[in-house]
């Protein structure tokens, strides 16, 4: 499963980051590492961006992004 799949309300954690190069550091930079448990928050009105909470601070991440994060329900 990927954040793109999680549904709002759900808590998930990161099993694995499928990026290449510069999109993958940007995704890590962004706090969104190997183990940690993300909150989803909110959708926007036309499905993108999707908002959720990490390492105690809300953050805006694309759906294009949200494909290359594999994660898990808990």
């Amino acid at each position: 499963m990927t954040l793109r799949d999680a549904k709002v309300g759900q808590t998930v954690r990161v099993l694995k980051l499928n990026g290449e190069g510069p999109v993958k550091r940007r995704i890590m930079d962004m706090g969104i590492t190997k183990g940690q448990q993300i909150y989803v928050r909110k959708v926007a009105p036309l499905g993108d961006p999707i908002e959720i909470t990490i390492r105690g601070y809300e953050l805006s991440v694309r759906k294009a992004d949200c494909e290359m994060i594999d994660v898990e329900a808990i």
